[in-house]
């Protein structure tokens, strides 16, 4: 093991990739943890509704993070050959896709904003709220889907330091506005709930203006002709789809399944919704250490694959395998030392029950024992698997656990069983992610997850399964 870890250019790249991927995130999960501070100081209500439009947006976003892995699958690899071209034009298709994407969910909630509430919960103070947030934080989702795809194309070429300066700015920019916009202070008017839809949205699109305008004078990868970028044919959009549709699918379902489970739980009770509110801001937070290293490995593996150096890339699996148990121990020995500091801060106005506390503490508590097993599986699919080509295996594990297993286990300890708010949030978790953690490492034992997409991966493949004697390998 020490041997293996013994390489210096391994940990030399992956600090380089994480440590800004890991900073963007915080600044991002900030963004949100922001929103929700100032929105707990008006009340359980407001917290619920915030929390409920929450995630509304967050299914958005699984189907943006879908677009974006699936964009990274060829682009980490066309990188590792330089195909400059290719990667202009993999970035025109994932940006055309998350636009129109964006769109629909901005024009659905601009129509049907209360039927959007309605669906977690039909209390009429927890619906007012929550559409009039919609209405106005629903502009911000086209920003959003577009800085996500920029951000991760630069990501996949190792420019990385350019989606974590604009983070910094834009969560500076939307602190200030949170705080101006919903209490009336620095001469704004006092908007409520209103101002912090506002404050994401203004700080959202320039977020998009600021990546595009240092491209503009950088010249990076994202400034290219026109036509490189979106004169795309039908043929690419086929090839891209092929290797990307099994990803975006993944996400959104996935995503779906959590929707699920946040409509269970927001009937429940608008109180249960609330403490999963202050649940997930911290979780997003304790999140980003995760998705850094995932990142890291996504691109250092998907690299090497490409660039057909099979055996580098494998090594440096085995390697993140190690370093991922470590650093996510050590996340959840913290979230469970400290939840109820954590918990503490959400009521420092006294306006939050004892329901929505109590209930914080204990999910937040099975939440960090959980921790460890629950992000095993997502190393593997979405550090490992795809970034060797495999984009299919993920879905069927993914669906199977969730939809197969999880939600139904859920529905019946919540409408046979009745059992308390507590348990239906452990059984949620325990149906889901044991199981997949065993199958994920059985596969990732197989080597049958290494697809690569560019010519010098398939023969780099070829010739790794000849020199380790490996035949009759489906693929």
């Amino acid at each position: 093991m020490l041997k293996l870890l013994n390489d210096k250019g391994f940990w030399k790249t992956t600090l380089r990739l994480t440590t800004p991927i890991v900073l963007q995130n915080i600044l991002i999960s900030s963004f949100t943890l922001a929103d929700t501070l100032f929105v707990s100081q008006l009340g359980d209500v407001s917290l619920s509704a915030v929390g409920m439009i929450g995630q509304w947006g967050w299914l958005l976003n699984m189907v943006l993070i879908g677009i974006s892995s699936g964009t990274s699958v060829f682009i980490a690899q066309y990188w590792g050959i330089k195909e400059i071209k290719k990667i202009n034009m993999t970035c025109g298709i994932a940006t055309v896709s998350a636009i129109l994407i964006s769109g629909l969910f901005t024009a659905f909630s601009l129509l049907f904003p209360s039927t959007v509430v309605n669906i977690f919960n039909n209390n009429p103070d927890v619906v007012t709220e929550g559409t009039s947030y919609l209405l106005i934080v629903c502009i911000s989702y086209p920003a959003i889907a577009i800085t996500n795809i920029l951000s991760s194309v630069l990501r996949s070429v190792e420019l990385v330091k350019l989606p974590t300066y604009v983070s910094v700015i834009t969560t500076i920019l939307n602190i200030f506005l949170d705080y101006g916009m919903i209490f009336g202070k620095f001469g704004f008017e006092k908007m409520g709930i209103k101002g912090a839809a506002l404050a994401t949205s203004i700080s959202a699109w320039v977020g998009v203006f600021l990546i595009l305008l240092v491209s503009f004078v950088t010249k990076n990868i994202l400034f290219a002709p026109i036509k490189n970028t979106f004169g795309f044919k039908w043929f690419d959009i086929k090839l891209f789809y092929k290797k990307a549709l099994p990803v975006i699918f993944n996400e959104t379902m996935w995503g779906a399944g959590t929707f699920v489970f946040n409509i269970i739980f927001g009937h429940m009770g608008h109180e249960y919704f609330a403490a999963i509110t202050i649940l997930r801001s911290f979780e997003n937070i304790a999140f980003v250490f995760i998705i850094g290293i995932c990142n890291a490995c996504s691109i250092m593996v998907g690299k090497s694959v490409g660039k057909g150096k099979i055996e580098r890339g494998i090594q440096d699996t085995k390697r993140f395998l190690i370093i991922f148990p470590v650093i996510s121990i050590i996340i959840a020995v913290i979230i469970y030392i400290f939840r109820a500091e954590f918990i503490g801060i959400f009521n420092m106005g006294n306006n939050i029950s004892e329901v929505t506390l109590n209930s914080a503490m204990s999910i937040m508590a099975f939440y960090a024992f959980e921790f460890t097993i629950r992000q095993v599986p997502f190393l593997m699919i979405v550090g490992i698997f795809r970034s060797g080509g495999d984009t299919v295996t993920g879905v069927k594990y993914d669906l199977l656990t969730l939809w197969g297993l999880s939600i139904p286990a859920t529905i019946i300890a919540v409408y046979v069983l009745n059992v308390p708010f507590t348990v239906a949030f452990a059984v949620m978790y325990i149906f889901e992610d044991y199981i997949k953690s065993i199958i994920c490492i059985k596969y990732y034992k197989s080597m049958k997850w290494i697809k690569p997409v560019t010519s010098e991966g398939k023969d780099g493949l070829t010739e790794y399964l000849r020199e380790k004697g490996i035949k009759n390998v489906t693929r």
